[in-house]
């Protein structure tokens, strides 16, 4: 497992921008999903292509919310941090911030549900992925989130 919290940092390119410069805010919820993935695979040792092609599991998002509080523009280095807020039964609920330089952009919630994709119901969480969340949970505790722009 890496350091908890997990962090990715992505720079924002060209394609991410609208007319603006400004990162397209759809493309945030495509950066929640790929550190989602990474945070599966790297962050927790779990592949997360083997568990969908081999295993037939999945996490997809049920939910999915953002606060954002600064532009992010072309250029830029956006770090991605996952915390667990909640570990259900089936469920678990992330919070994703994005922040450069010690200021928070951008705040998500994101809400997956674990499932069997051959009969696409919803399934509880494996123990020992459970355990790996609960032990993921606890390595991040005191981490608070960079201030938000003029905080």
């Amino acid at each position: 497992m890496e350091a908890a919290p997990f962090t990715v940092e992505l720079p924002i390119r060209f394609s991410h921008t609208d007319p603006a410069g400004i990162v397209y805010f759809p493309n945030y919820f495509d950066f929640c999903n790929g550190v989602i993935e990474d945070w599966y695979t790297r962050g927790l040792g779990i592949d997360y292509a083997r568990m969908i092609f081999e295993e037939r599991r999945s996490a997809p998002i049920v939910h999915a919310e953002c606060d954002f509080y600064a532009p992010s523009l072309m250029g830029d280095r956006v770090s991605f941090t996952l915390l667990l807020a909640k570990i259900g039964r089936t469920s678990i609920d992330m919070e994703i911030y994005g922040h450069v330089a010690g200021t928070l952009r951008l705040k998500a919630n994101i809400v997956t549900v674990f499932m069997d994709l051959d009969t696409r119901k919803a399934v509880a969480l494996p123990d020992a992925m459970r355990q790996k969340f609960e032990a993921y949970r606890k390595a991040c505790e005191g981490w608070n989130p960079p201030p938000k722009p003029g905080a």
